[in-house]
């Protein structure tokens, strides 16, 4: 039998799943809420609103339509979240660009997204004046004063705040296809040039809602639902900010923008606005602990994702007793980004260390997330919690491909699942952990170590702050682990005090006795990538 479908009436509306309807019910219910920037701007969800419509005002009067590009360079603030909301409501496409990329990746992407029109905050004129004659697509620049008095550069034509203010609030914001691209930003380029990724109204909207569903789902999650408090920690240019924005703002939740991170400003923001939820990469948040411990500020109660790098069982014990309810979740940047989030099981009971163990994990699927594990033939491995194999993942919201790499985007989705190149388990309550990037299993003597637990384990070591383990070169076994350490103060370990709690891990069964360091560096800092993750690239470049 053919499909069936529904009788329409002839004036039934359509509702599409885009951006736009997010802001439906928190226009009504949180009209007076507050959005906050640093202590510079504080108005409601009801100016944000008319902000949104002179934003497009603006863009509008200066030739942007659909389908072109618009891309924003600034630091998080009420700004990039009115951009989240109007250049996609226009039909237009939205560019986060990673502000912390080199100069010439920067100019990379803006060149491959062909953007039209930049939106630029002061900080970032010298950039773009290095790069703007190589930018041909380039029609308009957009100068971001954030309250500085000067003259504007010779190539903006304008200013964001003036220009917003002499356009109208009532921007026509009309339906459309559910299917057009909303967004687009680039990977960190740790091979190769950047990639573009792109996600549409559909996924995007699917991707807040799903999210919202375990967040919200039970006491035993404890993160981000109505009621709460919201400050992002992770940069708006990366992943959307993990989707949070859009989350927060279709909740209609008071929302705290701290422009450019300063440990101390965090904590004051913390402290005077009450924020309950944020979500950071595990530097951002020893950053935050550190700033914590000597300010004197509470940090009891909050509520922290952790993403984008392993959450380690010493930073995780480390916030906990600083009353952080902190737990991990999981993604990437072709994952728009969350495909997992981590909650207690409930049978913990007290035990401090099982508890510990189950928030690091990676977590179960959200809502509409497929995850399996699969060997080089993609054929499915059992989910025991104990083999390992490649993740996969199937979701309405990944991105279908790489902009204009078809080599790369068929390598993504061979065999019709995404490839992560993690290595992973899947438990058979649907616990996922990673165990270890491909690109960094280590493999010495017949065996493979995970980098990802010799870390763990190293972290325990006396005198250790910050801890790296790549793969090096050997002769005898092929490879070996080599652990590139930051000290603690005064502290200066050395090889059997690093071994020590390797070797009890070794004595308990739980890695093999390959594992056992016979090398080791003291650094001063781990070289990071743009978005805060340690550069394991850098690492085995520097080493090899």
């Amino acid at each position: 039998m053919p499909l069936r479908y529904a009788e329409k009436a002839p004036e039934a509306y359509h509702a599409p799943l885009t951006i736009r309807h997010l802001m439906n019910t928190a226009l009504i219910t949180s009209a007076d809420r507050e959005i906050v920037y640093r202590d510079k701007h504080t108005y409601s969800y009801r100016i944000f609103a008319e902000r949104i419509g002179r934003l497009a005002s603006s863009l509008s009067q200066l030739g942007c339509e659909q389908g072109m590009t618009v891309a924003v360079l600034d630091w998080d603030s009420h700004r990039y979240l009115e951009a989240y909301f109007a250049i996609p409501m226009m039909g237009a496409v939205l560019q986060t660009v990673n502000i912390r990329m080199p100069t010439p990746q920067v100019a990379y992407t803006l060149q491959h997204a062909r953007a039209e029109i930049l939106l630029v905050h002061f900080d970032f004129f010298p950039i773009v004046e290095e790069i703007l004659p190589s930018l041909t697509d380039v029609k308009a620049v957009v100068a971001i004063m954030d309250g500085e008095v000067g003259p504007l550069p010779p190539f903006a034509i304008g200013e964001y705040e003036v220009l917003s203010a002499a356009a109208s609030p009532d921007f026509p914001f009309e339906d459309f296809d559910e299917n057009a691209i909303a967004t687009t930003f680039y990977t960190t380029g740790t091979t190769g040039a950047p990639k573009g990724v792109c996600f549409s109204h559909r996924q995007i909207v699917l991707h807040t809602l799903a999210t919202t569903g375990p967040f919200g789902g039970g006491d035993q999650v404890d993160s981000i639902g109505v009621g709460d408090i919201y400050m992002p920690l992770t940069p708006m240019f990366h992943v959307h900010a993990w989707g949070l924005p859009y989350i927060a703002t279709m909740l209609g939740l008071k929302q705290v923008y701290p422009g450019r991170y300063d440990p101390d400003l965090l904590c004051a923001l913390r402290r005077e606005h009450h924020v309950t939820y944020s979500h950071c990469v595990p530097t951002v948040l020893q950053m935050v602990l550190q700033a914590a411990e000597a300010n004197g500020t509470d940090l009891e109660g909050w509520k922290i994702t952790i993403g984008g790098s392993a959450l380690s069982r010493t930073l995780c014990a480390d916030a906990r007793r600083h009353g952080i309810k902190i737990h991990a979740g999981y993604g990437m940047s072709e994952t728009a980004p969350t495909v997992c989030i981590t909650h207690l099981r409930g049978d913990e009971g007290g035990d401090e260390g099982q508890i510990v163990d189950t928030l690091i994990a990676s977590g179960v699927p959200i809502p509409l997330v497929q995850a399996r594990i699969v060997d080089e033939s993609m054929n499915a491995l059992p989910q025991d919690g104990a083999t390992r194999g490649e993740l996969v993942l199937r979701a309405p919201w990944l991105t279908p491909c790489y902009t204009g790499d078809t080599s790369a985007s068929d390598a993504l989705w061979r065999g019709g699942w995404l490839h992560t190149q993690d290595i992973a388990t899947i438990d058979k309550q649907g616990y996922i952990r990673i165990r270890d990037r491909l690109k960094d299993v280590i493999k010495t003597g017949g065996e493979w170590i995970d980098s990802i637990h010799l870390e763990d384990l190293l972290a325990l070591a006396e005198g250790v702050a910050q801890v790296a383990v790549i793969a090096v070169a050997d002769a005898k076994w092929g490879e070996r682990p080599l652990a590139v350490i930051v000290p603690k103060p005064q502290a200066q370990p050395d090889i059997e005090t690093l071994n020590a709690p390797v070797a009890a891990a070794i004595a308990a069964g739980l890695i093999t006795r390959y594992a056992r360091l016979d090398r080791f560096e003291l650094v001063n800092e781990l070289p990071r990538t743009s978005v805060g993750k340690i550069d394991k690239k850098a690492l085995r470049a520097r080493y090899a």
